[in-house]
């Protein structure tokens, strides 16, 4: 069991729970996720490294409530039964920033992908980069961690679909009208919208990663969910990456692979509200 210190509500779909896992954070990277349990019959729910503190022994991760098990991660308290890592591999640029010395980088996140960026953006300001981030999501309510990320950034500019805040439109739209000042492109948040910047950065040869993390399901290579095409060969995002060469990525193959358990998850998370409100009328 690990300490939660809090686990909260951030916008209307979004938590950041704050655990204490000194062995996690040890030796984690920008780049690589845990495997958290809520309870000891629960589902295993792969999650990116989004902050931590190694003197403390603390770890943040945020959430986006999908489907049954997120729906139940929200119920975590005080206690959660299981957090392992850290997993996956380091994001390329943060494992040897000396190779990237005078590259201009640009992120591009979409909703909750944000998690991802910041603890890169961050490892990335404390070794000498000015990094710029262009981060979009449907409405101004659900940009995340506005604060903390403006305060490791160059610069950031922002996309709302219906325009409450920023810039009207998606990120392409403001990474098009920029494209000539980057020479690498990291791009992590869904896959479509991935999908379109490497269509983009394509177009200027600009070299492009993108994290798979969203077709991850168990984590360990197990249940062969997260199978992906790179290059023409299989791959798995949680072994083999999460993060990608963008140009490599058969997209269109990922897309579908993602609503391949559309209707059990809905079944499932029917299921799950039923035991939580269960539970609560019990209470």
């Amino acid at each position: 069991m690990y300490k939660v210190v809090y686990n909260k509500k951030i916008s209307s779909n979004s938590y950041e729970m704050l655990v204490e896992a000194p062995l996690v954070v040890e030796k984690c990277m920008p780049g690589q996720f845990v495997i958290v349990m809520a309870k000891e019959d629960s589902e295993r729910i792969p999650l990116t490294i989004y902050d931590y503190d190694r003197e403390k022994g603390l770890l943040w991760l945020i959430y986006q409530v999908i489907g049954a098990s997120t729906e139940e991660l929200t119920t975590v308290q005080q206690k959660i039964f299981s957090v392992s890592g850290p997993l996956g591999n380091a994001n390329e640029i943060c494992k040897d920033p000396d190779a990237y010395k005078g590259k201009r980088i640009c992120y591009v996140a979409g909703g909750v992908g944000i998690a991802p960026v910041y603890p890169q953006v961050k490892y990335l300001q404390e070794h000498g980069f000015n990094v710029d981030v262009i981060y979009g999501s449907r409405s101004a309510d659900l940009l995340l961690i506005r604060d903390k990320v403006e305060k490791v950034v160059s610069k950031i500019r922002y996309a709302t679909d219906d325009g409450s805040f920023g810039t009207k439109g998606f990120v392409t739209d403001i990474l098009a009208s920029n494209i000539e000042d980057y020479d690498i492109v990291v791009a992590i948040g869904p896959v479509i919208m991935m999908k379109n910047v490497v269509e983009l950065t394509k177009k200027y040869n600009i070299p492009t990663i993108v994290s798979m993390n969203p077709l991850m399901v168990d984590g360990s290579g197990m249940c062969g969910a997260c199978r992906c095409e790179i290059d023409g060969k299989p791959k798995f995002a949680c072994i083999h990456g999460p993060e990608f060469d963008g140009f490599k990525v058969n997209f269109d193959l990922a897309l579908k692979r993602m609503s391949i358990y559309k209707e059990e998850e809905q079944e499932k998370w029917e299921l799950m509200k039923k035991r939580l409100q269960g539970g609560k009328n019990h209470e």
